[in-house]
């Protein structure tokens, strides 16, 4: 049993930097802006599964090592604290791409108040990590990915959207959500 799983009677903090903001997927008591240090929002993990196969794969976001990342701290009854870890590790772990761990998270509007929540750290050394892809690149892995969660444009567009309505401006992701919304069909070279 490691450190996530052995706290059963506390309540359970998740820090969502991607999809997670836009789609949960459980119950939850609360729900902070956030921040954490030392990791950053990346579209760094190819997708076999949920944006993509292993033949044409898409794009999805990890947290990678750097920097900082604003996002979504989720508080987690103790109650449902299994079956909310149960259900995210078969939602996020369908791979192994990421490595599960307790971080430090800030709330917002409260700088005092520092929780300790669970995240998904992608694990470099996994062969889904993309590292850090050419915008031209990322273009052309979103524009072919679908998998069974659906199309890894709309992955990016809606994830930027929740971003916006959270005052979050992600540079590289906005840059390629506006390359997604003009471009049509593939270029040649994506062929």
């Amino acid at each position: 049993m490691n450190s996530i799983d052995n706290r059963a009677d506390d309540d359970l903090w998740v820090f969502g930097y991607g999809s997670l903001i836009w789609r949960p997927g459980f119950d939850y008591l609360d729900r902070v802006p956030a921040h954490t240090i030392g990791l950053h929002r990346s579209l760094c993990v190819y997708s076999f599964d949920h944006r993509g196969t292993p033949e044409r794969p898409g794009l999805v976001l990890g947290l990678d090592f750097g920097g900082a990342c604003r996002g979504i701290a989720y508080r987690v009854a103790a109650v449902k604290r299994a079956a909310t870890i149960g259900y995210l590790r078969e939602r996020e772990q369908t791979t192994a791409v990421y490595r599960e761990m307790m971080r430090g998270v800030w709330l917002e509007g409260q700088p005092e108040r520092r929780i300790e929540a669970l995240c998904y750290v992608v694990d470099r050394g996994h062969p889904q990590y993309a590292g850090r892809l050419t915008h031209d690149r990322q273009l052309h892995v979103v524009r072919q990915g679908h998998g069974r969660s659906g199309n890894n444009r709309d992955y990016v567009l809606e994830t930027v959207k929740a971003l916006e309505a959270l005052g979050i401006v992600d540079h590289d992701l906005h840059v390629l959500a506006e390359r997604l919304k003009t471009s049509t069909g593939a270029h040649p070279a994506d062929a």
